[in-house]
Parts: structure tokens; sequence; C-alpha cells
């Protein structure tokens, strides 16, 4: 793996960006891979090696300090500040860096597991349009419920994947629901999976899930 800072703004301004795969500048399809609180790039980019596809580009930012935002995303937004706005300009810088060496924005999948999934999903409900895939593995929308119901629909045929178990404690099913309405209601192609008795953890049907879109682009 190598590493570069991210210029972004607030508290995550310098956060490492670690890569794996293809070259970015050769690559057929980058995927966007956000960890979760108190992880890191390397434990995200395992994925990698799980979907071991060729020619695939991983692009995984680090969180200053091992986590995005320091509240539940259950809490209204404001009061994961300014580091919830500072993560979702990481997030934005790389899909940026794909697009600016030519990637078109179709090739792009963004995907997080529990913090990093809610950081994907919220990123992709305001600005997701036209990417090739969103994966939230155990995560939903962040903010209120209010915050939640307000995004604006836009996304038209976006593919967004939710996974989460029924076991889940981190993460209550009611908002992953409700987070697939949201999306739903935004015009976006959504797929719920619930998987009965699974914890905080990505199964192999997410994998295999995953590895599909990813080869289909």
């Amino acid at each position: 793996m190598a590493a570069q800072q991210i210029p972004a703004s607030g508290p995550h301004d310098g956060a490492l960006l670690w890569t794996a795969g293809a070259a970015l500048e050769a690559a057929a399809a980058v995927v966007i891979a956000i960890h979760g609180r108190g992880a890191g790039a390397d434990d995200i980019l395992q994925l990698a090696g799980e979907v071991d596809l060729p020619g695939v580009a991983w692009l995984a930012p680090e969180a200053n300090d091992g986590q995005w935002y320091p509240q539940r995303f259950l809490v209204p937004s404001a009061q994961n500040q300014p580091w919830l706005n500072s993560a979702l300009d990481v997030v934005g810088q790389c899909v940026q860096q794909a697009q600016a060496v030519g990637i078109a924005r179709d090739r792009i999948i963004l995907l997080g597991f529990s913090q990093g999934a809610c950081l994907a999903l919220e990123w992709a409900a305001q600005h997701g349009a036209g990417l090739g895939g969103v994966f939230g593995f155990s995560g939903g929308l962040i903010g209120s419920e209010e915050e939640v119901e307000a995004h604006a629909a836009g996304l038209d045929g976006l593919p967004v994947f939710l996974g989460c178990g029924d076991d889940d404690a981190h993460i209550p099913l009611a908002r992953v629901e409700q987070t697939a309405r949201v999306f739903a209601r935004q015009r976006a192609d959504v797929t719920l999976r619930v998987y009965q008795g699974m914890g905080h953890y990505i199964n192999q049907d997410e994998l295999d899930f995953l590895q599909k879109t990813i080869a289909a682009l």
C-alpha cells in the first residue's frame, strides 16, 4: 500500500489516503472504501483481497484520530460538527481524485462499513448521482429522523446496497429501513438485505453482491 495526504477542510485535513490494487491511472474501476470507528484503512482494504478482481484501484482514506465523527450517527448532525463536514469533504476529495485521472463517475463504487457506511451513504445521498454504486455495510443515513427525511430526489437509478443484521448492537434496523425508503424516494435503485441473527460484520453474501457489481462495470 502507498499513502498520500488529503487536503480536506477542518479536523480531517491531512488525513492519509491509502491505495491498493491497480494503479489509479490505469484502472477499469475504482472502489473508495471507508473504514469504521476505531479501525483504519488497512482494515477496510482487506475487502480488496476478498473481492479479488483485476484492474480495480482501491482508495481508502483514514480518519484522523481513528473516527470520522465523535457522536453516534443518530444524533442531530450539528452535534457531530465540524468533524462530519470535514469527513464528507474527504470523501468528495477521493471521488474528485479518481475523476481527475479520467475515471468516469459510473465506474466509481463508494462503500463503507459501520461509521464508514454511514459516511458513504450520507455523501451519496447528497452528491452521489451518476456513481457506479454505493454500498452501506451495517450503516444508515446520518442525523435526526427529520434530517434524514429531508434529502431531496435526484439520484435517478443510482445502485444502492444496504446490508445489515437484525442482531446488530450498533445499527438500529429501523434506521437502515428508513435509509432504504429515503433512497428509494430519491429514485435510487435500492437493494436492502436484512440478515437474520447476524451481528456487526460483513458476510459473504454482501461480498458476493459487491464483487458482481464491480465486475459488471
